[in-house]
């Protein structure tokens, strides 16, 4: 893998003497995030959407779509976008089995839509391009909630605008709960010993505006924002602490750790619950990608939650993949306070999950990640992205083996709609443990191979597809996107 990122490093820096800015350009822009951190401002928790109950037990939640404006810095109002307010969203939070309906109105100036990320729904209530909600309109999505307890998010997708959108703040997490008796002894106590956590990085200028100037087909940003707080710290008490972790960022890969080198465990992947913890001191986690991590605080020592610089990863090679320098950045402090009451120990079986066997695989697709040239054109099986076109169709209940090949010198984050995966290998070696759950979203690296197995299930519609693309968001609104239809017919 090392190998064909160094070739690709040299295509970049060739491509980039040629123009007037030159690689010292590139290396002000890979500048990493504000390091170190005075933790000044409280982490600001999300509030749960509360829905209306109809007789039937149907649950009708309002969405909104609006600008509005938010002080990230003292004295500098910063025009953003928001779902029920001016920056970000509130938290859904539904019950396996639940009918929900959701009522979504757009108060921008623009088209937006909301996709359900994670979610198995039908398509045509999946929020894609397909189904946009025009300025001072509104949109209905009713579905029954089929996937088990999981963090998932919602965010806007509208072909060639979603970086845009995301960026200004239209993001929220969306909570699953299930009857799994393990999760019962989970710290479940939302803000409180259960704690969202959605990092975003953004780019200000002095006059504390956000800067949206997307440079080789990514954005990053130089400061961190953790649930839109910049300088976060949260009063957590002295005991086990369950933080659901969303990459909501358009493009940068995060290497999250504790500080001190603290060990955690991780509980949950994209999809659900992992089938036991797995004590970790780093986690990996790409746009798009979410994680449950549980730390035991009970030695009352507060702990910093740090992004590193990648492990196997020189320094320059490092800039291009993470867009974060060669440091280490600060995240969130989190402060200890005495326990009010002890936690449950963490169960040691969380879940069971059902694996595919390679004989039961009906069919077998391959995806080719490839860029016309190093740094622009970016496509899928030499295709950009087409909303007449349908890429795959796929058959009902069929069990698929997808063979992504990332032919770029470029990491790409993959996300299905529809379904949940399973990682079978990367370059034919099994996955890392913490990858053996359901996902929906995987970082494919440069020179890689993955493959993934699947069952498309339940929703089948001829006429309106599903997606799947890179959620490095820049590069699926240049076109790294195609598009697949389920059908019921043999």
């Amino acid at each position: 893998m090392i190998r064909n990122i160094f070739q690709w490093v040299i295509l970049t820096v060739l491509s980039f003497s040629v123009g007037a800015a030159g690689v010292s350009s590139y290396l002000l822009y890979t500048q990493p995030t504000n390091g170190r951190l005075a933790f000044t401002n409280e982490l600001a928790i999300p509030p749960i959407l509360e829905p209306a109950v109809d007789d039937n037990g149907r649950k009708t939640f309002t969405l909104t779509a609006e600008a509005g404006t938010q002080q990230f810095f003292p004295g500098l109002n910063t025009p953003t976008w928001g779902f029920n307010g001016a920056y970000l969203g509130p938290t859904i939070r539904v019950q396996r089995g639940d009918e929900v309906i959701f009522n979504v109105t757009n108060q921008l100036n623009r088209p937006t839509t909301v996709h359900w990320h994670g979610l198995h729904v039908p398509a045509v209530m999946d929020g894609t391009p397909h189904q946009p909600i025009m300025a001072g309109g509104t949109w209905q999505s009713s579905y029954t909630i089929k996937n088990e307890a999981a963090t998932m998010w919602y965010h806007p997708h509208p072909h060639m605008e979603t970086g845009r959108q995301v960026y200004q703040g239209l993001a929220g997490m969306y909570i699953i709960d299930d009857d799994n008796p393990a999760a019962q002894n989970l710290p479940h106590n939302y803000g409180v010993d259960d704690i969202p956590i959605i990092l975003q990085d953004r780019l200000f200028d002095q006059a504390g505006q956000m800067v949206y100037e997307p440079n080789d087909s990514v954005m990053y940003g130089d400061t961190l924002l953790v649930n839109g707080t910049y300088n976060p710290f949260v009063n957590v008490e002295a005991k086990l602490i369950r933080l659901r972790l969303l990459n909501g960022s358009n493009g940068r890969i995060y290497n999250l750790g504790l500080s001190n080198n603290r060990p955690f465990v991780q509980i949950a992947s994209d999809g659900g619950l992992l089938e036991r913890p797995l004590n970790m001191r780093r986690l990996l986690l790409a746009p798009g990608e979410r994680a449950e991590i549980v730390i035991d605080l009970s030695d009352g020592r507060d702990v910093l939650l740090q992004s590193f610089p990648p492990d196997d990863l020189p320094t320059l090679l490092a800039m291009l993949y993470y867009g974060a320098g060669s440091g280490r950045f600060d995240v969130l402090r989190l402060n200890i306070q005495p326990a009010v009451t002890p936690s449950s120990p963490l169960p040691q079986q969380l879940n069971t999950i059902d694996r595919f066997s390679r004989t039961e695989i009906d069919h077998v697709r391959q995806f080719d990640l490839g860029a016309a040239n190093p740094l622009t054109d970016l496509n899928i099986n030499g295709r950009l992205m087409n909303m007449m076109q349908i890429n795959e169709v796929v058959h009902i209940n069929d069990v698929e083996r997808w063979q992504i090949r990332n032919l770029t010198g470029r990491p790409h984050p993959f996300h299905i709609h529809d379904t949940q995966f399973l990682v079978l290998d990367r370059d034919g070696r099994l996955p890392p443990p913490n990858e053996r759950g359901w996902k929906d979203t995987v970082l494919i690296h440069p020179g890689e191979t993955v493959n993934l197995v699947m069952q498309f299930t339940e929703y089948a519609d001829p006429t309106v597809p599903y997606m799947y693309h890179c959620h490095i968001l820049e590069h699926e609104d240049a076109g790294m996107m195609g598009q697949f239809v389920v059908i019921d017919e043999p």
